[in-house]
């Protein structure tokens, strides 16, 4: 049995290996489609054009001008002499937040009293805009810590010391490219399991398989294989790339992850093997493993927050395989989380992946009878 298997693993090798298409989109599009989401999928703002009306001209004021124009988060492209100016170059898209010092400021300052400043964003895009929010409170912060301990300000009686634990730099890159290993292993399995089988029916070589010793499981795992395989080179290349190259910290077990990766494949490969039995041709392969790839993708917590999501359609999440592996994915990679507190994460993939080929083997043994 396992002679005949490993000699269509072979076949189905050698089919891929030999059609430049399949080489091209197994190794090139997830290197670049990586390279592309770890620098372009930010959440981070950088260089924000920002303008500066200072009434002013006051050492405090300079002060903080400087320590806005000096953070890598912003770009000074303006200095507004006139309250005039300022709705022109936002409603142009020229500025996306003005600094207005008031004329007050430094006088305030030196009585005791807050100093009124004013920061105008541009708001349109709402996300970008309490990202932006983030950056002012913490560059104005910074300002009122120095003043008091330079003027020996009465201090707060207590104020909030904010650390981030296992993203100390706040770093979205760190979120998003563990993220990518999941989903580019995803797409490149479920394509080439979905297409298996098809590609068969397609070239006419399918009735020749039938008539050979196969039987109709040891067919399913020939397809089922080399889609392990494949998923373990592609997911094992972009770790080495996140790793290596974008400098993602790496702090859990190799074991944890593959154990995760396991069942991962299990499951993907699976549902691949499932369309593939549906499918007549290579187009209904392809357009069946994207019906199933966006849902994962959009229900998996890859961009948006699960817990964010309607109670209803959180239910869903829990059939949908990616959802765990996201979890054991940013958990070893992060948190260095160990193998005994994925358990939760493992099983449920398993179980959803041997109900994967189950139906696929009834499905396959369906059509072909």
């Amino acid at each position: 049995m396992w002679r005949r298997i490993r000699a269509l693993v072979q076949k189905e090798f050698l089919t891929l290996l030999k059609d430049k298409r399949s080489r091209f989109v197994v190794i090139v599009p997830p290197v670049l489609q990586l390279l592309v989401f770890g620098y372009a999928a930010t959440f981070d703002l950088n260089r924000i054009a920002l303008a500066v009306y200072d009434e002013d001209h006051s050492a405090a004021s300079r002060d903080l001008v400087a320590r806005f124009v000096g953070s890598p988060n912003f770009e000074q492209r303006a200095v507004l002499t006139h309250a005039e100016e300022i709705a022109p170059l936002v409603d142009s898209r020229k500025v996306m937040v003005v600094l207005h010092i008031g004329p007050q400021f430094s006088r305030e300052l030196l009585a005791g009293r807050p100093g009124p400043v004013q920061v105008i964003v541009d708001g349109r895009n709402s996300n970008s805009a309490a990202i932006l929010l983030g950056y002012v409170n913490t560059i104005i912060a910074g300002f009122n810590a120095d003043w008091a301990q330079r003027t020996g300000a009465v201090a707060l009686p207590a104020f909030l010391e904010t650390r981030a634990w296992f993203n100390p730099n706040l770093l979205s890159r760190w979120f998003i490219v563990p993220g990518i290993v999941g989903l580019l292993t995803l797409v490149v399995t479920t394509l080439v399991t979905a297409l298996s089988l098809a590609r068969e029916r397609e070239q006419g070589t399918f009735d020749q398989l039938l008539v050979t010793p196969f039987r109709p499981v040891e067919i399913l795992m020939g397809k089922a294989l080399p889609g392990f395989i494949i998923g373990f080179f592609e997911a094992t290349l972009i770790i080495l790339i996140s790793v290596l190259w974008f400098q993602i910290p790496f702090r859990g077990g190799l074991v944890t992850l593959y154990v995760g990766l396991f069942f991962f494949l299990l499951s993907t490969v699976g549902m691949g093997l499932m369309i593939s039995s549906l499918s007549i041709t290579q187009q209904q392969g392809l357009l069946g493993a994207f019906l199933f790839i966006v849902p994962s993708v959009v229900l998996s917590g890859f961009a948006t927050p699960i817990a964010n999501m309607p109670h209803w359609v959180q239910q869903f999440t829990l059939l949908n395989p990616m959802r765990y592996f996201l979890i054991i994915l940013r958990g070893v990679f992060l948190q260095g989380a160990p193998f005994h507190l994925l358990i939760n994460q493992f099983w449920p993939m398993g179980l959803i992946g041997l109900l994967n080929l189950a139906l696929a083997g009834f499905l396959f043994r369906h059509r072909l009878y």
